[in-house]
């Protein structure tokens, strides 16, 4: 069986993943947490998935990079600079990226996509997402995905269209944005609505999660799958032989 090492085993992700790794077939090469030497955890696994911190993910690439161990990147709220770390890192190891490892958001990012390429820069589109109050970064990390996949659809960047705040007078919408609403309370697992608002109809789509078990299972699948790829970047779309 493959093993498959945790960064950020002691955050609710880590041990959600945990309790998934015995149920999809696979074995617990170990954990990692902050303080601790990534290292001999990337030696010892045969491929790793991070859901720690952005500060940590050089770090974090930099042991896989040397133990050659493939590694899921789950981590939410990363800089440019660090897509820029994933890049380098895939050219020795095989990398998967994503902001949310569930079927159905990947499944989501294909429709807004294909929903934003089919209508016109007069439908607006506007993303709002809903989390558990300990959540720390926003927007999520899903809602940027979907921003992206929306932005992709109408041929342009997610940094050339974005709007995260409209507080105070600021102005009317400009056309071709896309704007995000982040709310934060409770213990919601994780809300995602694309809105798709044109003259007098409008498009909603929509994910729930409902148990943070859907995201672990999807984390682990992700590994399994990855372990075998050669070096690369990759996306949950490539894990499920989709298009995305």
């Amino acid at each position: 069986m493959t093993s498959i090492g945790i960064y950020g085993s002691d955050g609710r992700m880590g041990r959600a993943i945990t309790a998934a790794i015995a149920i999809e077939g696979a074995t617990l090469a170990g954990g990692s947490d902050a303080g601790d030497d990534p290292a001999p955890l990337a030696a010892a696994a045969q491929v790793l998935v991070d859901f720690s911190v952005p500060s940590a993910l050089a770090a974090h690439l930099a042991a896989a990079r040397a133990a050659r161990t493939p590694i899921v990147v789950g981590t939410t709220g990363l800089p440019a600079a660090a897509h820029a770390l994933i890049d380098e890192a895939a050219r020795d190891i095989a990398v998967l990226q994503t902001g949310n490892t569930s079927l159905g958001v990947t499944l989501l990012g294909i429709l807004v996509r294909e929903a934003a390429a089919r209508l016109g820069a007069d439908w607006d589109i506007e993303i709002a997402e809903m989390h558990h109050r300990h959540k720390v970064d926003a927007p999520s990390g899903t809602a940027i995905l979907l921003g992206e996949a929306a932005a992709a659809g109408r041929g342009t960047t997610l940094g050339e269209v974005r709007v995260d705040s409209r507080a105070g007078l600021s102005g009317a919408r400009s056309e071709g944005t896309i704007g995000f609403a982040s709310l934060r309370g409770g213990s919601v697992i994780g809300d995602h609505q694309v809105i798709f608002a044109g003259d007098g109809e409008r498009i909603e789509l929509c994910h729930r999660g409902d148990d943070r078990s859907i995201f672990a299972k999807g984390a682990v699948r992700a590994a399994l799958w990855l372990a075998g790829q050669p070096p690369g970047r990759y996306r949950m779309g490539d894990v499920l032989d989709l298009k995305d």
